[in-house]
């Protein structure tokens, strides 16, 4: 394979991966589903939903907590799915810098 064709097949897994993050989709909860949010593949909060329950204590920065924790939990989530998408997208090579 010449460099020519290894930079269009590389072009084409990047357009894949690109595909693949935009229908990406997770979502995560906290405080056993008190607070749920959903995530796209580009990390970007899609909503958020909050138990009323979470309300009737008046706890501000108990439900500051409990949206922080779901939120990074988005996170984790989204950079697993897509790690997983690349393995299987690179047959389980590890390249340095993707993921």
């Amino acid at each position: 394979m010449n460099m020519q064709q290894l930079m269009k097949q590389a072009q084409k897994m990047q357009e894949q991966m690109q595909k693949n993050m935009e229908a990406t989709i997770v979502e995560a909860t906290s405080g056993g589903g008190m607070v749920s949010v959903k995530m796209n593949g580009n990390k970007q909060l899609m909503s958020v939903q909050i138990d009323p329950e979470v309300f009737a204590g008046g706890d501000k920065e108990m439900l500051q907590d409990l949206v922080v924790a779901a939120v990074n939990e988005g996170i984790r989530k989204v950079d697993e799915a897509l790690a997983n998408q690349m393995s299987g997208m690179t047959g389980g090579l590890k390249i340095p810098g993707l993921f």
